[in-house]
């Protein structure tokens, strides 16, 4: 299951990546219910296994093409977001005082804060890109406007995935010229 894991995670980044048009530095919020990937309900039955692979495969993603991952903690964390520090200090970040364990903050969030080199907490980004894996609620750290991507690929493991990218909103009415590079 952990090899399926990681090749369809591989798949759905792929496909998101070109759809995304994202400059360097940009973020992309993930949220994941290991529980919901190994087939149990969200908060019940974390996997560090499971979390570890993913994020081990996003973080890979995201050195590759130049953005910066956030985690996504539970709601027992309010949904804070572990991010390396580089990333709070170029976007922003509000820090917060919590370290994710896996039963508060999820085994995928720990296994963020575990593997990033130099992790911190942080109240909320505005994501270009977003990833829930198991129903976690990204939206609130998504950019406005998100435009939903459908992949080939439905579920990651047993959990439902849903994927997200933004665009700037268009303003000026009739009488505006958009560039389409950016919708």
């Amino acid at each position: 299951m952990i090899e399926a894991i990681r090749q369809d995670l591989r798949a759905v980044l792929a496909e998101l990546w070109k759809v995304s048009r994202v400059e360097p530095g940009s973020i992309l919020v993930v949220g994941c219910s290991s529980s919901e990937v190994v087939g149990k309900r969200i908060g019940t039955g974390g996997s560090p296994e499971a979390a570890l692979v993913i994020y081990e495969t996003l973080s890979e993603f995201c050195r590759d093409h130049g953005i910066f991952l956030a985690a996504q903690a539970c709601e027992h964390l309010n949904r804070s977001l572990v991010v390396e520090r580089e990333a709070m200090q170029l976007h922003g970040l509000t820090r917060v005082n919590a370290v994710p364990k896996p039963g508060a903050g999820g085994a995928f969030a720990t296994a963020a804060y575990e593997g990033m080199v130099r992790p911190v907490l942080v109240e909320s980004v505005r994501a270009a890109l977003g990833i829930d894996i198991g129903n976690t609620l990204i939206g609130m750290h998504l950019m406005p406007v998100a435009v939903p991507v459908r992949a080939s690929v439905s579920r990651i493991g047993e959990a439902p995935l849903v994927l997200a990218r933004t665009r700037p909103r268009f303003v000026g009415g009739e009488r505006a010229v958009y560039d389409p590079d950016l919708g």
